[in-house]
């Protein structure tokens, strides 16, 4: 079977707009009326759910969209409303891979947000969640996994035999940022990528080695005899990097959950003199409301927070002055079409040539 003819996409809930976006996009490219497949998970007044596909996915290459972040949806148990939370939403993913049988011909799930990532290492007797899920997915038939910006890219580790893609969203920040401002000077004189904490020293390295900047990193001091919220708190962070006096400084990580720890890097780097200072963060998670970031934008602490659509995105939060969405649409469109055509990943896992000719053309155009 041509393998643009099997193709079959499956959205479940918490993505359906943005996968209406993305079978539009495909549609377009390959000329057809649609690929999206009619799924839902219904629930029992019990609050117990079952997965439910509207047509035959039989030897069909199945792409299953699913946000486990998205915190807007709800459902009724014993009367009441309950919000979705990542376990339940997990849940349904697993519902509707159950759903198609085995019958498919291959099965891809795309997580932008990796279902507990943040719990991906063992440091007493504790679970160890996200390996387990990706156990899980993988003894249900899954044959590929694409994650976005993994907290940890190691847990890719827990399945050697099996295909997991990690990409970056870099190429897309580059564009935005460059797009929304015409007068950043790309050079180790004016510009600095900064880690806030050692866990994000790897995507900045990458950003440096590509924009051909120096680097900066901030070390965390935690206090390691107390346990809050599941963490030992942050007791200071600590710089490590040159100079930062008339620089503008772009701070990298993978999430930003309550913000506490990113406006204190932020007030850090003003502190040592930086001119302007923007946020790249693949999923704005903003879990404990916008008041301490409005003070910080106020109080001149940042210039802007750029985040992708790759999870959900609260009204509120569309509706900043500070804040900038970077749509990853066309991406996720772009990856299911080279997957489905059994293509190469490379580029589109690390796209450090675009983002270098991306740069080229705005430093020609200045």
């Amino acid at each position: 079977m041509n393998n643009e003819n099997n193709l079959g996409i499956i959205s479940l809930e918490s993505y359906q707009d943005k996968a209406d976006k993305i079978n539009k996009i495909l549609c377009n490219w390959r000329h057809q009326d649609n690929f999206l497949i009619e799924a839902h998970c219904p629930r029992f007044s019990s609050g117990e759910a079952k997965a439910v596909i509207k047509e035959s996915v039989r030897d069909k290459d199945i792409y299953i969209l699913v946000d486990v972040c998205n915190n807007s949806l709800k459902f009724k148990m014993d009367g009441e409303l309950n919000r979705m939370s990542p376990d339940d939403h997990y849940q349904d993913l697993k519902r509707v891979i159950a759903a198609c049988g085995g019958k498919a011909k291959r099965i891809t799930v795309i997580m932008p947000f990796l279902y507990e990532s943040r719990q991906h290492r063992k440091t007493g007797r504790e679970s160890l969640d996200c390996a387990i899920m990706l156990k899980e997915l993988e003894f249900l038939g899954v044959d590929n996994i694409v994650t976005f910006d993994a907290h940890d890219p190691r847990m890719q580790n827990v399945l050697p035999l099996s295909g997991i893609e990690n990409i970056s969203p870099a190429l897309q920040f580059t564009q935005v940022l460059l797009t929304e401002y015409e007068d950043i000077k790309i050079d180790p004189e004016h510009l600095m990528f900064i880690a806030p904490d050692e866990g994000a020293t790897e995507r900045v390295v990458f950003f440096a080695s590509v924009f051909g900047v120096n680097i900066g990193m901030f070390y965390k001091r935690r206090d390691y005899s107390n346990i809050v919220d599941g963490t030992n708190p942050i007791i200071a962070h600590d710089f490590c990097g040159g100079n930062l006096e008339g620089m503008d400084a772009i701070v990298v990580d993978d999430m930003i959950a309550s913000g506490s720890s990113i406006i204190d890097v932020c007030k850090q780097i003003k502190d040592r003199g930086a001119k302007r200072v923007f946020i790249f963060s693949t999923f704005g998670l903003f879990s404990n409301g916008f008041e301490k970031l409005d003070k910080a934008y106020e109080d001149g602490l940042f210039d802007r927070i750029f985040t992708t659509n790759l999870v959900y995105q609260k009204p509120e939060l569309l509706e900043k002055e500070y804040y900038m969405g970077v749509s990853m649409n066309q991406y996720i469109a772009a990856i299911i079409d080279t997957l489905n055509r059994n293509s190469s990943m490379q580029k589109l896992i690390k796209p450090a040539e675009r983002i270098r000719e991306t740069i080229k053309v705005y430093s020609k155009g200045k």
